[in-house]
């Protein structure tokens, strides 16, 4: 593996071509919840100034009413990716009224799914369509787990440097092929090491007591409002959060697109008998959009994903199949509760650098016990990542955290000095060395220091967060007016946004169950 590696980062050294992973295009979509001035989750309709949920192209919904979606378009820059973030949220803040955006990944203090409103998209198909798919989410697996936070980072090679590789490696298959196998074998070797984000970047060790709404747990208690584990980085990706017992036995292979788009689509055309028992339609009510493993692909729950724009309507796995993978869709970020914008310049660099690697590396094929491997590796760092001496499984061995953390950083960083060529200042070497400081000291990462100011303020995970909200909300109402060209362009979208739903609206022909039809037979 480091001889491929050696081998590649020397060849792309020689080619002396930076402008060719300068012209990478990355794009960031963040999560937040809205909460109201008592800090409970917001009642409110998503607010009518930041224009229609469907189709506004910067501010959308996700699962909740409540949960509101930033997405910034892809930039070439990560400064400027994350600065069209931050004019976004600028804008959002003066639509919100005295409403605020939870800072954390893990919800603040909901006493039950009745409180969590379901998002509502209008009346258009594809609008009814994504509010059934949320039905069946919460049938599936409560709301609760569907209002957990988090930041998507969307990454992709430019075409130049694409033609640039192919070449280095002397291969002659055609392009598309050609990207596709590169890019499911990054996505490999990133199910491999994506363990080590959570690490670095996880920041939600603690949870409101109503999260769990009295399951059982091995979690600690924090004080009458709050559970921890000391030890955890990212309970979002852990048990409690995004897994579950019906997902985690769905093995949807990496190990060539191919494969990938025929697992997915097994999934979603294959039924399973609990969610024939909720039941899919009864009168036009519809409880779920079908009673399959999954409803659509989207369902499916993975730290990284290959991915397409499609168009509406479309079937994600018909568009990869016919067009191939265009980007990736890193999904493994907690929010960065200690950052205005929920994410950092110096993360969004450090994840491009290990995204190169991961690239660069080695990367064979997931045999079964290394799929089961990964799964322990990423179960371990997520709710014990920082416990001293914690080891991990690598090809049936255990190996230190630290050691295997140690190794994979200074992989990045022989990347990360290949990247700063084209700079005046070392950005991705930076950005390495601040990882290997909270790799030397696991007091340094986001969820130690977490758990670090909860004790030192004596602040149930509720009052941390709220007291970071308000920080937040003020940064954002203190800063100077964003550019009016930017505030123009998000005022346009919104108003925009209700036109074309309106528009959809008028132009539906079918009746929703036909529309299903021609969708799920597409």
């Amino acid at each position: 593996m480091a001889d491929v590696l050696t081998t590649r980062i020397r060849k792309l050294h020689d080619l002396d071509r930076p402008d060719i992973w300068q012209a990478s295009r990355k794009g960031l979509e963040k999560e937040s919840l809205r909460i109201d001035p008592q800090n409970e989750l917001a009642q409110t309709p998503h607010p009518e100034l930041l224009g229609a949920a469907l189709t506004n192209r910067f501010v959308t919904t996700d699962y909740s009413e409540a949960l509101m979606e930033l997405v910034t378009p892809a930039l070439e820059d990560s400064a400027a990716t994350r600065q069209f973030l931050c004019d976004i949220h600028q804008f959002v803040y003066d639509g919100l009224g005295d409403e605020m955006l939870w800072p954390a990944s893990m919800p603040c203090a909901v006493e039950g799914d009745e409180n969590i409103p379901i998002a509502e998209f209008g009346k258009s198909n594809i609008g009814r369509m994504k509010h059934v798919y949320r039905r069946g989410l919460s049938h599936r697996y409560g709301r609760m787990m569907q209002i957990i936070a988090g930041v998507h980072f969307n990454f992709s090679f430019s075409d130049e440097f694409w033609e640039a590789y192919q070449q280095l490696l002397g291969s002659d298959q055609d392009a598309v092929d050609f990207r596709n196998q590169h890019y499911m074998g990054l996505i490999r070797n990133f199910h491999r090491t994506g363990w080590l984000v959570l690490y670095l970047f996880g920041a939600s060790p603690a949870v409101c007591k109503a999260f769990l709404r009295g399951r059982e747990t091995d979690l600690h208690e924090f004080d009458e409002d709050t559970y921890f584990h000391p030890h955890a980085t990212s309970l979002r990706m852990s048990d409690l959060g995004y897994k579950n017992q019906t997902q985690a036995a769905m093995r949807i292979s990496v190990n060539s697109l191919d494969e990938y788009v025929r697992d997915l689509g097994r999934a979603v055309s294959t039924p399973h008998p609990p969610y024939q028992r909720i039941g899919v339609e009864e009168d036009g009510d519809y409880r779920q959009l079908n009673a399959n493993l999954l409803q659509i692909e989207n369902e499916y729950y993975s730290m990284i994903r290959p991915k397409r724009v499609i168009s509406s309507g479309q079937r994600p796995t018909s568009a990869l199949a016919e067009d191939g993978v265009q980007y990736v869709e890193v999904r493994a970020l907690d929010l960065n509760v200690f950052d205005p914008a929920g994410v950092s310049e110096t993360q969004m660099r450090f994840l491009e650098a290990m995204l190169l690697y991961c690239l660069l590396s080695d990367s064979p094929p997931i045999s079964d016990s290394e799929y089961q491997e990964m799964g322990v590796n990423q179960g371990r760092v997520a709710g014990r990542g920082r416990e001293p001496g914690l080891t991990l499984l690598r090809d049936g061995k255990e190996v230190p955290l630290t050691e295997w953390a140690t190794e994979l950083l200074d992989g990045v960083a022989r990347v990360s000095e290949l990247m700063d060529s084209g700079f005046d200042k070392p950005l991705y070497m930076s950005a390495v060395e601040t990882q290997q400081a909270r790799v030397l000291d696991p007091e340094k990462t986001p969820s130690a220091r977490v758990l670090r100011e909860m004790s030192e303020n004596n602040e149930s995970f509720l009052q941390f967060g709220a007291r970071w909200a308000r920080q937040h909300q003020q940064f954002f109402h203190g800063l100077h007016r964003c550019d009016p060209g930017r505030v123009r362009q998000f005022t346009t979208e919104a108003s925009a946004s209700i036109a074309r739903q309106r528009d959809m609206e008028r132009r539906d022909s079918l009746s929703f169950k036909q529309y299903l039809e021609e969708y799920f037979s597409s």
